[in-house]
């Protein structure tokens, strides 16, 4: 496998399972939880990476598909006040966004990775962040966020995200499977299916990024709320940890570092 590197973090190649942290900068975020307005944002990163968090990946918009509508200056106003809390921390920060308008701001700050969950299916963004230099989380998307249902159509739009990563000269990537309620059209099932066959996704030699945290497809199994779909969360971890994911993006760092410290003492050899 030819591994992702971030700010000098190897992912993926035999390095361990790395954590990536959520800071939303979003209120309208399905886990309030994740929320810290702009003055929040440094104590949480700090935080976050004291309990073993090795990047920390913020985003300012909600992609819950019934979050209300955010204008892309509003993105804008948000992402770059919560960066600005960041700049010369020395955190490893990834960003989060499509729209290449807020890319262009965010790369104003120190930041050392982009996570597109439009899989670089916009060609501006794709080109913008090709012209950076930085690595890329690219997402499974044909056109939309998320929009190939079930596994087979998952492995055909990671498949075109590598197309897309050669195309425009990107080499410094992870692909992420898109797990979650991206479209009506998908369902728990769907989710479900992908991560059973997560393993399969190793066969594109890339690192795997599994960000499941607290989804909606566990907490309809559960009947729970995004509040209470922690413990299941860390039993989906584990088991996608054991099929090959190379990092792992969660809402709950410690609770998940904790884990990782279990699993890496039980497989020793």
């Amino acid at each position: 496998m030819r591994p992702c590197v971030i700010d000098g973090i190897r992912i993926g190649g035999g390095a361990p399972v790395r954590l990536m942290g959520v800071i939303n900068c979003s209120p309208e975020s399905f886990y309030s939880g994740s929320y810290a307005a702009a003055p929040d944002v440094y104590d949480r990163a700090a935080r976050m990476h004291e309990q073993g968090a090795d990047l920390l990946d913020i985003g300012a918009r909600s992609t819950a598909p019934a979050a209300p509508p955010l204008s892309v200056a509003e993105e804008i106003t948000r992402i770059d006040a919560a960066l600005t809390e960041l700049d010369g921390t020395g955190f490893p920060v990834s960003v989060d966004t499509v729209h290449p308008e807020v890319l262009e701001v965010c790369l104003r700050h120190e930041i050392h990775g982009i996570n597109d969950i439009r899989g670089l299916a916009d060609a501006d963004f794709a080109r913008l962040a090709a012209e950076s230099g930085l690595p890329v989380v690219a997402m499974a998307s044909v056109t939309r966020p998320g929009d190939a249902v079930g596994f087979d159509a998952t492995l055909q739009a990671l498949r075109a995200v590598q197309e897309r990563c050669v195309r425009y000269g990107i080499e410094n990537y992870i692909l992420d499977p898109g797990v979650g309620r991206w479209t009506p059209e998908r369902s728990s099932e769907d989710d479900w299916e992908i991560c059973r066959r997560f393993d399969e996704f190793q066969a594109l030699d890339r690192p795997l990024l599994a960000a499941i945290s607290r989804k909606t497809f566990i907490g309809d199994l559960l009947g729970r709320p995004a509040q209470g779909r922690l413990a299941g969360t860390l039993a989906a971890t584990l088991m996608l940890i054991e099929r090959g994911a190379a990092a792992v993006r969660c809402h709950d760092v410690q609770e998940t570092a904790d884990l990782l410290k279990v699993y890496e003492e039980m497989v020793k050899a």
